[in-house]
């Protein structure tokens, strides 16, 4: 009795000990899976902060490019504070995204800490996005302002240049007008001719003998021109070419032109004749003579006589 009582001790002990050997198989598993599942949740944790970190970080790369777009029309901005709350917004973010980096690459990594900051991510990157929408309205109210300005500046333009031509116009007709009135003014002459005469007064055929040259014709009436004293110039140029006698100079055309012979007369508007001698003091050639006369600044007649021997 008693050895059957041992042996079922003996039994009861082994028993015994395989199940505390097996809760503590249990417990170690336990808690090894424990660990795993642990170590799983931290990986997915800290994937999901990095994913999150690389949207955020994507999304803050292009709310910058949309601001540096129209870097080029900040010199134009009224509203100086957005850009500068736009750069302390970008500074706070990058500041953000280094730590979150620098976090990454540490070994005693802090994922509450990580989260945080991924909040506040969030939040900074809102308030810019807030920003650059306010900075972009501004920029088309602008570029809506500058299109209206280059519409007005257009019209002025325009405007100016309608002026420009009509005093342009004015001015040419105004110049019309006064060389009108000059031409107007202008003496005409009728009648001209030219003779040689001899030692006697007589009109000479042969040139070679002449000791007396004179031009004739007829001034005619002009109620425009200015009566009073008028002088008149003559010129009688050479079948070589050469300005014949010395009566002085007269201004025409802004240049001072010498004379062969002038003479003054009184114009009363009325028809006048008028003679123009010059005595000869050079050996005159058969040929063809050009003679020209002159009076306040105009050439009012131009012709050609040939003389012969």
């Amino acid at each position: 009795m008693n050895k059957k009582i041992k042996i079922l001790a003996i039994g009861a002990g082994v028993v015994l000990l395989g199940l505390i050997g097996l809760i503590v198989v249990l417990i170690v598993r336990n808690n090894d899976n424990t660990v795993a599942v642990n170590e799983a949740q931290a990986r997915a944790d800290s994937l999901a902060i990095a994913n999150d970190q690389l949207l955020l970080t994507n999304e803050f790369d292009q709310l910058n490019a949309d601001f540096n777009q129209y870097e080029g029309q900040q010199i134009h901005l009224k509203n100086d504070s957005l850009i500068v709350q736009y750069n302390e917004a970008r500074m706070k973010i990058e500041g953000l995204i280094r730590e979150l980096d620098a976090e990454k690459k540490s070994h005693n990594k802090d994922l509450s800490a990580s989260r945080a900051k991924i909040k506040q991510l969030e939040g900074e990157i809102a308030t810019l996005k807030g920003i650059v929408r306010h900075y972009l309205e501004e920029i088309k109210r602008l570029g809506e302002e500058n299109a209206g300005l280059k519409q007005e500046i257009q019209q002025v333009q325009q405007k100016n240049e309608q002026l420009s031509n009509q005093v342009t116009q004015a001015t040419a007709s105004n110049e019309q007008l006064t060389q009108t009135v000059r031409l107007a003014k202008k003496l005409n002459i009728t009648g001209m001719s030219f003779h040689a005469y001899n030692k006697k007064g007589k009109v000479e055929k042969n040139i070679t003998k002449a000791r007396q040259l004179g031009v004739s014709f007829t001034v005619s009436p002009n109620n425009t021109a200015s009566p009073g004293m008028k002088e008149f110039y003559m010129r009688i140029i050479s079948p070589e070419g050469a300005l014949l006698g010395n009566g002085g100079n007269f201004t025409i055309d802004g240049q001072s032109v010498q004379s062969t012979a002038r003479r003054s007369i009184e114009y009363a508007n009325e028809e006048t004749p008028v003679s123009i001698y010059w005595d000869v003091n050079t050996t005159l050639t058969p040929g063809d003579y050009t003679v020209e006369v002159f009076c306040d600044g105009y050439r009012l007649a131009s012709r050609h006589f040939t003389m012969k021997k």
